[in-house]
């Protein structure tokens, strides 16, 4: 089976001279803001509780490497079971599947890092949430990781591609009636 991810760590990456961040590297315990409904409605200040989480990073790598941002748009990946634990109707037969083919929007299947031809240690990437954190945070975290994975070509480009086709949906108002 095809290598889907590579192991990157600071020291080997500044020997290639690749970014130290870049679109499709999963951010395992990164700080996670979780805002209140009622964020700011008392005051100017509050407090706000934090979370750690896994993250996959879908920002542009060439903005990441040019340094062209002060946030970094990433959303959650986790293992299937976890989230099938925060969302039951996806234990059910064929979901998965469903979500493999790209028929349910919003979600992405990525192969396990460690076992890729495991489809039960998969990771699904949820595009409906987005978290933005400092681009100085991610780099210090990313940093202080010592082995992180980075998604290889071409499962890059698919990734990227899923992630700009959710975004790019039109809604459209009527359609063109089915032919009979």
């Amino acid at each position: 089976m095809d290598s889907f991810w590579t192991r990157v760590n600071s020291k080997t990456l500044s020997e290639q001279d690749k970014p130290l961040l870049a679109q499709g590297d999963y951010l395992a315990e990164c700080f996670v803001p979780l805002f209140d409904p009622g964020f700011g409605k008392d005051g100017d200040t509050a407090e706000v509780p934090m979370e750690r989480g896994d993250l996959i990073v879908v920002t542009q790598t060439c903005d990441l490497a040019n340094e062209k941002l002060n946030l970094v748009a990433l959303c959650p990946i986790y293992p299937l079971g976890k989230f099938e634990e925060i969302n039951p109707n996806f234990s059910q037969k064929g979901t998965w599947e469903q979500v493999r083919k790209g028929r349910l929007e919003g979600l992405h299947l990525l192969a396990s890092p460690a076992k890729p031809d495991n489809n039960r240690d998969a990771r699904v990437v949820d595009f409906r949430q987005i978290v933005s954190l400092p681009f100085e945070h991610l780099l210090r975290h990313a940093e202080e990781m010592k082995d992180r994975w980075r998604l290889a070509s071409p499962y890059l480009e698919h990734f990227s591609q899923a992630f700009a086709r959710f975004f790019m949906r039109v809604g459209l108002p009527s359609s063109i009636p089915p032919y009979k």
